[in-house]
This record gives C-alpha cells, sequence and structure tokens, in this order.
C-alpha cells in the first residue's frame, strides 16, 4: 500500500522510527486530492501531535476524554487506537470545528464508539456512557420524561434548527460557560442507544468523579497560532494575504483571548 501512495503523490514516503505507522511527505505535497485520502486510507497529522497519542498510552477498553478534539486529527487516532474496545468522548467549545470532526470519524469509520459534545472544557462534567449516575430524579430532581437515545441521525429537528438560528444570531462563536453541552453525535456503539437521555445528559455534581470517570484524558488547549514554521510556510502556496482571514483576523484573536483567558483562571 505505501508504494502505491507513494506513486500516486508522486514522492517518497519516509517512515518515522519513532513513530508507530507515520509516514512522513515534504511540506509542498498535497494530500487532500488524493484517492488515498478520499478513500479514507491516509490522514495528515503533525508528528508532535502523534507524539502526544502516544504518551497517552491508550490501552485497550480505556475510557478516553479529548477535551479540545477540534480539527479532529488527533480524535481519530485515538478512536484507531481504541479500536472495537472502550469509549471515546470529544469536547470542543467551536460547533462548526467539531462538525469536523465528525466528518472525519464518519469518513474513517471511527466513531462507532465515539461520542461529541460542544461545550466548554472547563465546566464539562458528563461522565463516561458506560458510568452509573444513579437516580437522576433523586439526585438533581430532574424528572424523566421517558425520552431514549435512537440510532444517530444527521437530520435535526425543528427545535434543534431554530436553537442553532438563535446561536448564530447571537454571534457569539462560542457557547458561554453555564451553557448546556450540546451533543452532536453519538456512534452505534457508544453506549447511547436506548439509553434515557436524562441519564446521559445530566453533568456530573463532582467534579472528581467525572474527572475519575475517564482512564485516560488529553489537552491540546488552542492557541493563536503554534508558530512552527512548517504551518507558516504553507502560506507560501496558500498566499500570505490569507493569512489576515486564516490567523490575525481581529474578532478571532479577541474571542481566542477570553476563551484563553477564561481557561487559565479556572
Amino acid at each position: 500500500m505505501v508504494s502505491e501512495i507513494e506513486s500516486e503523490l508522486k514522492c517518497e514516503l519516509w517512515k518515522v522510527p519513532w513513530l508507530p505507522n507515520f509516514y512522513a511527505i515534504p511540506p509542498e505535497v498535497q494530500i487532500a486530492g488524493s484517492k488515498a485520502y478520499q478513500q479514507g486510507k491516509i490522514y495528515g497529522i503533525d508528528a508532535a501531535s502523534g507524539a502526544a497519542i502516544l504518551a497517552l498510552d491508550v490501552q485497550p477498553g480505556d475510557h478516553v476524554l479529548d477535551l479540545c478534539a477540534a480539527p479532529g486529527a488527533k480524535l481519530c487516532m485515538l478512536a484507531d487506537m481504541l479500536g472495537n474496545t472502550g469509549s471515546l468522548t470529544g469536547v470542543d467549545v467551536a460547533k462548526h470545528r467539531l462538525a469536523a470532526c465528525r466528518t472525519m470519524l464518519q469518513k474513517y469509520s471511527l466513531g462507532d464508539r465515539s461520542r461529541l459534545f460542544v461545550a466548554n472544557g472547563t465546566f464539562f462534567s458528563i461522565l463516561p456512557s458506560n458510568s452509573s449516575l444513579g437516580s437522576i430524579e433523586e439526585s438533581t430532581g430532574i424528572k424523566d420524561n421517558g425520552s431514549i437515545f435512537s440510532e444517530w441521525t444527521s437530520k435535526r429537528s425543528w427545535k434543534e434548527r431554530q436553537k442553532s438560528k438563535k446561536a448564530k444570531a447571537a454571534g457569539s462563536p462560542h457557547p458561554p460557560s453555564t451553557s448546556e453541552p450540546e451533543l452532536i453525535y453519538y456512534g452505534k456503539d457508544s453506549g447511547l442507544v436506548g439509553v434515557r437521555k436524562c441519564d446521559v445528559l445530566c453533568p456530573s455534581a463532582d467534579v472528581d468523579a467525572c474527572t475519575s470517570g475517564y482512564d485516560k484524558v488529553l489537552v491540546d488547549a488552542e492557541c493563536t497560532h503554534d508558530g512552527s514554521i512548517k504551518h507558516i510556510q504553507k502560506f507560501e502556496f496558500w498566499g500570505w494575504e490569507t493569512m489576515d482571514r486564516r490567523v490575525l483576523d481581529a474578532q478571532r484573536i479577541d474571542n481566542l483571548l477570553h476563551l484563553q483567558l477564561d481557561r487559565r483562571t479556572k
């Protein structure tokens, strides 16, 4: 398969000796238009990101929480390592970026045991789907209306569409810290299908219980720009004028600044 991909990309793949199943390519090579990429045989990820996942030492059966999941490359690697065991919960504050995670999980057929929540990671306290939450009504006063999770579908209800319109009208790309986490995807083996919604979506009142509910937690907090030469070099091909739109947009930096300060103070 390596030789086929080399032939298609018209470049040599260099095996990364310290990262299993990783191959490096020259920065000017574009993989998005290749059949291998479109068919889900390969995906692009920085070696540093792969090293972070490797350091997490994910084991079969682990319940893993990725608190800054977008755009999804590390999430895919985590799902790949878990295989048909454990569970994976991805959280991100930006819904449009988390939607990219959903697309990637589906593209690579890695989402069966995954859940994706739009939420501020500093306040996220929903336990893994395998955890026993006890009686929701007794502990929180929430009444069980009998609503359960059916198999996930991309079709949204009228109520969900209206909620999305209101969020867009508000103008903020990030939900307020007090907002309830929004579940935008769950796989058929994520442990949610057939389960009462109130048993899953009710946050844990005990933060320590939430932390201990996951075996591994990954936090790759968003920064203004990672500053890597390799990423900056991409603008030679995209056009340096696009840097203002992609990186230096004033509203983006202002929103990101508030988000970063909020994370530092929690």
